[in-house]
């Protein structure tokens, strides 16, 4: 048997980062006229906000260098890199570690959310990721996104079945198949799964925009109050699940619950735009989370937050532009721990 000091596992994102990894790749044709502009100067105000905590290395088409210069300054590392789109969480690699230090990257095989959108140079950033952080990549048949796992550090995820159990991902693939790759890549013992919901958003319901870990036996889970919204039964039923569920050690899981804005700001409201406080970002002595232009609502998200993160600050900035797209502040951004 291998020593348990060798065995990789991923660990909790509220543990000591080398740096975020994001993607400054938001484009024209796939973003439009009206937002790109709104989605450059959201990227560049989260990795400037991560970049007083932390490091933060950026990829960035040669083409987009110059723009990408002048929002970040020298506060960012630029790394030029042919990219599709944004999402460093899903298309970036999955940092695991071993308890001996070692680190590599697993490559979970990006294919654009089940081939909806173009992905063949996204393909590649994982890989690309893993070289330039100087360590090794792990390969695996399984296709999907960090967005999609949830973890504890001690053996315990959530992960929504609709992403991962998904024929535009995993065709054939059965849930202990699943269970088994994911346990031997991740580290883990436990799995929670949540049913998520397919086909309403791009992502096949990411579990990282219902329910996070705050540290082991304690969960951040949405809820959407509003009984004419597709994810009022959705984040309703991942609650039921998730205050029954134990984890990893047989503790009940304490669910702390933060309810969607009413509201949101009118210039990029659209039928896509991802009003939620929990794709948030945990780095080193603080909490980058979103404020949506509504008061009571905003204020409640950063007052939970800040108790369940004491010792961080939570800072709350403004992503419009990236909600509009669907998205949120955890989708940009990928951890890298340290060793």
């Amino acid at each position: 048997m291998a020593n348990s000091k060798d065995v990789w596992f991923m660990p909790d994102e509220s543990d000591p980062h080398q740096r975020t990894w994001m993607a400054f790749g938001a484009s024209r044709e796939i973003w439009g006229k009206k937002l790109l502009p709104e989605v450059q100067r959201n990227l560049a105000t989260i990795a400037l906000t991560i970049a007083k905590y932390e490091p933060v290395s950026m990829l960035v088409r040669q083409s987009d260098l110059q723009l990408a210069q002048q929002l970040v300054g020298n506060k960012v590392e630029l790394i030029v890199c042919p990219l599709d789109d944004l999402w460093m969480r899903d298309t970036g690699p999955v940092f695991v570690v071993t308890e001996n230090g070692d680190k590599a990257a697993v490559d979970f095989n990006f294919n654009g959310w089940g081939e909806k959108q173009d992905f063949d140079y996204d393909a590649e950033v994982a890989s690309f990721v893993a070289q330039h952080a100087a360590v090794r990549r792990i390969q695996t048949d399984l296709v999907l996104e960090g967005g999609g796992i949830e973890v504890d550090g001690h053996g315990t995820a959530i992960i929504t079945e609709s992403c991962v159990l998904n024929d535009n991902r995993n065709p054939g693939v059965s849930k202990a198949q699943c269970e088994q790759e994911l346990k031997r890549l991740l580290g883990l013992e436990k799995i929670i799964w949540l049913p998520g919901i397919k086909g309403k958003d791009i992502t096949d319901g990411h579990t990282d925009f219902y329910a996070r870990f705050a540290r082991p036996g304690v969960v951040i889970a949405g809820y959407d109050p509003d009984p004419e919204s597709f994810d009022h039964a959705v984040t309703k039923r991942h609650l039921e699940i998730l205050r029954n569920a134990t984890d990893v050690e047989g503790r009940k899981l304490e669910v702390v619950v933060l309810e969607a804005p009413s509201k949101v700001r009118e210039k990029f409201a659209n039928d896509d735009f991802a009003a939620g406080y929990i794709n948030f970002y945990v780095c080193n002595g603080a909490v980058i989370a979103p404020e949506f232009g509504d008061p009571q609502a905003d204020a409640a998200a950063k007052r939970e937050l800040q108790k369940v993160f004491p010792g961080r600050e939570v800072v709350q900035i403004n992503i419009d532009g990236i909600a509009a797209g669907g998205g949120g502040i955890h989708c940009t951004t990928q951890q890298e721990p340290k060793v």
